[in-house]
């Protein structure tokens, strides 16, 4: 016999009158494994603003005494060709990997979002051109592209950046416009225009925070394939230049010494393993965290 209608269950009072805010937190601190993810991302951001001072060795001091030492108390993960520690090279290569993501998307989320509002809002032939333009883009492969334009503009990491961030910015146009297009069928959208607010305010006021949780998401997804684009541009010399650390260069190196010094290419590999899969747990916890329809589940 089903129960009456006076015994259901009641929402969680910590549900109850609380902020969005504090309710996708409270979700997201529900998904273990996003929780996991955070945590291995704040573990590598603060050994990459900390590298100066966690770091045992300076990491591109050299010396012919400890070439390719492996792993003990006193060298943790080993040595390299040059007898540069391992492990200090891989701490610090966390500052080129993480600036690389965060920049590179940072700056693909401010070129693309703007365009993708003003395609969606706009419509006619300003919506075909960045439409098409967006869409020759996205025919390419986001690596292949990345490596192209890396190559033209030199081997550098900040070109390197500049080319991620070419590279990931017809994602956010796509993803911006279709969200403008949703919203802009929306009661509050039209009350807005109705009321005489100007195209500009009507993006800022009423469309773009509502597109601002599925920015964060893929935001999150594409600092992973930023990370995995950087190591990528390195690995092929398009990055961060040596002997500055890099875990793409690192692993280039490593890669003629695979059978006699194989942590040489372990541990940089298990850094971009970890940091690409904690950002990819994280987005998935954002996701979950910002769907409205969590709760219901």
């Amino acid at each position: 016999m089903s129960a009456p209608a006076t015994t259901r269950p009641l929402a969680p009072p910590a549900a109850r009158g609380e902020s969005p805010g504090r309710r996708a937190l409270r979700r997201f601190c529900r998904h273990r494994l996003a929780l996991l993810g955070a945590v291995v991302v704040l573990g590598f951001v603060l050994a990459a603003l900390l590298a100066p001072w966690i770091a045992p060795y300076d990491p591109i001091a050299t010396s012919w005494s400890r070439i390719r030492k492996p792993p003990s108390e006193l060298y943790w993960f080993g040595t390299d060709e040059n007898g540069r520690d391992v492990f200090s090279r891989v701490i610090w290569g966390a500052r080129a990997s993480l600036m690389a993501g965060v920049v590179s998307v940072a700056a693909a989320v401010g070129i693309g979002v703007p365009f993708g509002l003003l395609s969606g809002l706009a419509g006619g032939w300003v919506d075909a051109v960045i439409s098409r333009i967006a869409d020759a883009m996205l025919s390419v492969p986001f690596l292949i592209l990345a490596i192209a334009l890396a190559a033209f503009l030199g081997p550098a990491l900040e070109n390197a950046m500049l080319a991620i961030a070419i590279s990931a910015t017809p994602i956010f146009v796509r993803l911006a416009r279709g969200m403008a297009l949703e919203a802009k069928a929306t009661d509050w959208v039209e009350a807005a225009r109705a009321l005489g607010n100007p195209p500009w305010r009507t993006a800022l006021r009423h469309v773009l925070p509502n597109i601002i949780p599925p920015l964060l998401v893929q935001g999150t997804l594409a600092i992973a394939e930023a990370v995995i684009a950087e190591a990528s541009l390195s690995f092929l010399g398009l990055g961060q230049q040596p002997p500055a650390p890099s875990w793409g260069s690192m692993l280039n190196a490593a890669q003629r010494f695979l059978t006699q010094a194989p942590w040489m290419s372990i541990y940089p590999g298990l850094a971009i393993f970890a940091v690409v899969l904690a950002f990819n747990l994280m987005g998935d916890g954002l996701r979950d965290a910002l769907d409205p329809r969590s709760d219901r589940r």
